[in-house]
């Protein structure tokens, strides 16, 4: 078995051997990237989506890394959230990792109040009934990752809804850290943007257009990659020194330069 000895502990590649990891929104995208990231580490995983046949593809397509299983719901539906939890019995839950979300743009004048509500019920109170209803059943020493996004401490024009909600959930973050800890450990992943499903609605121009340019404002000269958020879930998954931290793996968005000369 290859290991790194760093200290007096050894990381290994199946360094998540025998544990559960509980992946909310594991049916696409970074959520799908994370499931991949647990089960080469020796994990098994449960996908948690709404879409029934995109959970089974995701399902279909991971199945030879290890074993994964699936259940469709949705996490703004909290009395199907407490009933799924409720049915796991004495099965412990290792880790919950939360990336699903549905957010919108849009100026301050012109959102909605409507939209913004959603924004929150879908990126802020879905993942605390999640992360309610799941705790009961979090192995003592397991942990909890949020996501949040860069949004929260560096705003852009057109955001300030999707700013607000990041925040929130950010110090969510930092007051679960304290009131659950030490049992439980609580971290947030605030990735930038990254090549993902989350923009598959976007025509294609549009959307390499927009990877383009953001990508020629940071330090690395290109946007992210799935699997790079899903390396740093796994750190935060398995560092049992970590908790209340919300980790930017953004390409160096915070000290990205916005004027060209």
């Amino acid at each position: 078995m290859k290991t790194q000895n760093i200290g007096e502990k050894a990381i290994t590649i199946d360094s998540l051997r025998g544990q559960h990891v509980v992946v909310v929104g594991g049916s696409s995208g970074l959520g799908k990237a994370v499931a991949e990231a647990t089960l080469r580490s020796a994990g098994r995983v449960t996908l948690v989506a709404r879409d029934a046949g995109k959970l089974q593809r995701a399902c279909d397509e991971l199945r030879h890394l290890g074993e994964v299983s699936q259940a469709a719901l949705d996490m703004t539906d909290e009395s199907g959230i407490n009933a799924w939890f409720a049915r796991q019995g004495n099965a412990a839950i290792h880790h919950l990792v939360i990336t699903a979300a549905s957010t919108s743009h849009g100026s301050f004048g012109a959102a909605t109040l409507a939209e913004v509500r959603q924004s929150f019920e879908s990126k802020f109170m879905g993942p605390y009934a999640v992360a309610k209803a799941a705790l009961p059943k979090i192995a003592d020493g397991g942990s909890i990752t949020f996501f949040s996004g860069v949004l929260s401490r560096r705003p852009g024009l057109n955001c300030s809804a999707l700013g607000a909600v990041n925040s929130a959930i950010e110090g969510l973050t930092r007051a679960l850290a304290l009131e659950l800890g030490p049992g439980v450990r609580v971290n947030c992943c605030s990735p930038g943007m990254v090549r993902s499903e989350a923009y598959a609605g976007m025509e294609p121009a549009q959307r390499e257009a927009m990877f383009e340019a953001t990508g020629a404002s940071l330090p690395l000269r290109r946007v992210g990659q799935p699997h790079e958020i899903a390396q740093a879930v796994l750190l935060m998954m398995t560092n049992t020194y970590m908790t209340g931290h919300v980790l930017d793996v953004d390409g160096g968005h915070m000290v990205r330069q916005y004027a060209q000369s």
